[in-house]
């Protein structure tokens, strides 16, 4: 008999293929509606940048089509992003599922312009998103976002003030240079460097976000261990290029991060060859080639994607339009989406975990 509770059965062994648990005992499958042979009903996923939709889309309709007399599927897709567990030597900031710090092990890398776009491409997708940029010493995610003009407002909280957070492309930003003039050098020590980290976490309306994305400043330093020790950390991403003298840093980062307890996404291969515009058909390794693979599968985490150095990309970041919402359809706007969505799905492994 064609009934709710034949539908759920047959989806009972369809899995969800990161998590490897049922999409009915993880409660993915809900609203359950049979009229005739019509059904319909809702799969939640963990995270609207699910890379592997589609996929579960498919596998449901299969399963649900072996039932006799069903004449159409129809999946309503939405997403349910989980929190991140809580430690209880950590603070959590309130509204905020999950933070996720992209560092690298050295300057000159691309670690902004890949955090720039990893947080655009999750809010295009659907997701809540915040950056904070803690690159304390060279803020330079305004001008990334289109926001180097933007002043961000104070307004008096209930335990002092509270920084409203500047907005472009969907992400929710806040960044020292909103509170400096633009040649205005930072010369502090490690203390005050601390004090403004957490009150860019615990004293700015960040309101409700599902990922929080950390724009570190390279190294392994001050703030990296601020973060470390102030929040649960749902991962943190190194950035690095192919050559030896990146991929040597990006180790110590790695390194770093693991000693502090935190859980690494993986690895992000940034300028990994060079694609002329007048010869898209055309790669220039210019740094090298594979050693963000080499490292990955040294240090036995994973290769989370390689982008391609393209002028657009650079263009981007000087114009305050990410390559991601510039030019969707080129290499390395596709590569940084599918990073992002590799990001997200870890994150919601981690949480289940």
């Amino acid at each position: 008999m064609l009934d709710t509770q034949s539908v759920l059965e047959v989806l009972r062994p369809v899995q969800d293929p990161e998590l490897q648990k049922s999409l009915v005992e993880l409660n993915m499958i809900r609203n359950v509606s049979v009229d005739g042979g019509k059904v319909s009903f809702t799969l939640v996923l963990t995270t609207p940048s699910c890379p592997l939709r589609e996929f579960i889309v498919e596998d449901c309709q299969t399963a649900v089509k072996t039932l006799p007399d069903v004449e159409t599927v129809d999946v309503e897709v939405t997403a349910e992003t989980p929190q991140q567990k809580s430690l209880p030597d950590r603070t959590s900031v309130p509204g905020i599922k999950n933070i996720i710090a992209i560092s690298s092990g050295k300057g000159g890398v691309g670690k902004s312009s890949v955090a720039a776009n990893v947080a655009v491409a999750l809010a295009a997708q659907g997701s809540k998103v915040g950056l904070l940029d803690a690159d304390i010493y060279g803020p330079n995610a305004p001008n990334m976002f289109g926001l180097s003009d933007a002043k961000i407002a104070v307004k008096q909280g209930i335990n002092g003030e509270i920084l409203e957070p500047a907005f472009n492309h969907g992400v929710k930003l806040v960044s020292m240079a909103f509170l400096i003039d633009p040649d205005q050098p930072v010369i502090w020590r490690g203390p005050m460097l601390n004090g403004i980290i957490r009150q860019f976490l615990y004293q700015v309306e960040w309101g409700e976000l599902d990922y929080l994305i950390v724009d570190m400043p390279p190294g392994t330093g001050d703030a990296q261990l601020t973060m470390a020790q102030a929040v649960p950390m749902a991962g943190a991403v190194i950035v690095t290029t192919p050559q030896t003298v990146s991929l040597i840093d990006a180790r110590r980062g790695l390194k770093m991060f693991q000693q502090l307890g935190v859980n690494l996404l993986g690895i992000v291969e940034n300028m990994s060859y060079f694609i002329p515009p007048d010869m898209p058909d055309k790669s220039y390794d210019l740094f090298g080639s594979g050693g963000g693979e080499r490292t990955a599968k040294e240090l036995d985490i994973p290769l989370l994607g390689c982008v391609p150095l393209e002028i657009a990309l650079r263009e981007g970041g000087d114009n305050g339009t990410p390559i991601v919402v510039a030019d969707p359809d080129c290499a390395s706007a596709k590569a940084l989406v599918a990073i992002a969505e590799q990001i997200a799905a870890k994150v919601s492994i981690a949480a289940f975990a």
